[in-house]
């Protein structure tokens, strides 16, 4: 076998294990929405109506998962959100998502129940 067909057979044994592949800016991981290095989503108690509400000094710490040109169309609960400054954000089921700056590795949920507003995101 050459080494193009062993990574494309890898891709395909990784995209066949439940709950790794989702769409192309998130995946499901252990229960939980992240991002495409595996870092943690959160929700924000006080995003509402399809809006963010976390803007400056807030979005420093709580970075928005932005949606980038090449990102697949919405579908299904996942859609995106204009942010004050007219850049879009992912939002599933009608709410925003943010990585954390305390989240240093993969995994990491520090930011969950922060403040009693901040959320780790669940499919």
């Amino acid at each position: 076998m050459t080494r193009h067909t062993l990574s494309w057979m890898a891709l395909c044994a990784a995209l066949a294990v439940p709950g790794v592949a989702s769409a192309h800016h998130a995946m499901e991981k252990d229960g939980m929405w992240v991002d495409h290095d595996g870092m943690t989503l959160y929700t924000f108690d006080k995003d509402a109506g399809g809006k963010s509400m976390c803007n400056g000094e807030c979005a420093k710490n709580w970075p928005p998962l932005m949606v980038k040109k090449d990102d697949e169309a919405p579908k299904d609960k996942w859609t995106h959100v204009t942010r004050d400054d007219g850049s879009m954000q992912w939002a599933y089921d009608g709410k925003p998502l943010y990585t954390f700056v305390k989240d240093k590795k993969a995994g990491e949920t520090t930011g969950d129940g922060m403040k009693d507003v901040w959320h780790v995101a669940k499919p």
